[in-house]
């Protein structure tokens, strides 16, 4: 069996930026063993495997280690693949995945995806999560994902966790936020039990930390920035309950897999 392989930054602006991401489209669904085994292989934070479905195709997310419920940039970068390489003319594309329905359109801004909003609420921060960013947070909130608040870009920049701690928690990752100083806001992601220490740029996290900037600083419209080695940057909105997330994408690498 031959299967073609795409590797595209998502959120970049030219190669070597953003978060790479393999997208891999099938004309029908492989075994769950062999799809796992790929993402295991290709050692990155995030694959997509995208096969047609009804009107649209049906599109999954796997770490080297697990299928996750919903992933923001190998999603631009499946929509990237279908727009960009293999023709695809529609105006939209609709994915059916864990988190529903998800929707991505050519905009002026790239590509937009239209995700569902995850509303963060305050929690008592867990003593491990504490332990493992060597200090106390500002406010701690939860969602899909322990959000960490800090003072300072600053501060998110120079932080250097313990992963350690972090390996037992019962949410799916910790991601520290701060004010941004050219942006509204910025943002790390550490994803440890996901086998992804620090993932370069998140979508799925903007749609929890969207929401709550959003509350925080009287907007609609918020640009943000992660704050990884890689670094991305990210164009949000909210309507209702939905969040719109924008960003570019490049291609940097296309082979066949050969199983």
């Amino acid at each position: 069996m031959e299967l073609t392989i795409y590797q595209v930054d998502a959120f970049a602006e030219k190669v070597f930026e953003g978060n790479p991401a393999a997208v891999c489209p099938l004309e029908e669904w492989i075994s769950d063993e062999v799809l796992q085994k790929i993402a295991e292989e290709n050692n990155l934070s995030e694959t997509a495997f995208f096969a047609p479905e009804n009107q649209g195709f049906k599109l999954r997310w796997f770490t080297p280690v697990a299928e996750v419920d919903l992933c923001g940039h190998a999603t631009l970068a499946a929509a990237y693949v279908l727009y960009n390489i293999l023709g695809y003319s529609g105006p939209e594309i609709s994915f059916s995945t864990r988190s529903g329905n998800l929707v991505v359109k050519k905009v002026a801004e790239g590509l937009r995806m239209d995700f569902p909003a995850s509303r963060p609420e305050v929690v008592q921060a867990p003593n491990n999560l504490v332990a493992g960013l060597g200090r106390e947070p500002k406010e701690v909130l939860a969602a899909f994902d322990y959000i960490a608040v800090l003072e300072s870009e600053d501060e998110i920049k120079n932080l250097n966790p313990d992963f350690s701690k972090w390996l037992d928690l019962d949410l799916r990752g910790v991601v520290v936020t701060a004010p941004g100083n050219d942006v509204d806001f910025v943002s790390r992601c550490f994803f440890p039990k996901l086998g992804v220490n620090e993932d370069p740029v998140t979508g799925s996290a903007h749609c929890e930390l969207a929401p709550y900037w959003a509350e925080r600083l009287g907007l609609k419209h918020l640009k943000a920035k992660q704050l990884s080695k890689r670094t991305g940057l990210v164009e949000c909105g909210l309507v209702e309950d939905r969040v719109l997330l924008s960003g570019n994408a490049i291609s940097y690498m296309q082979g066949q897999i050969i199983i």
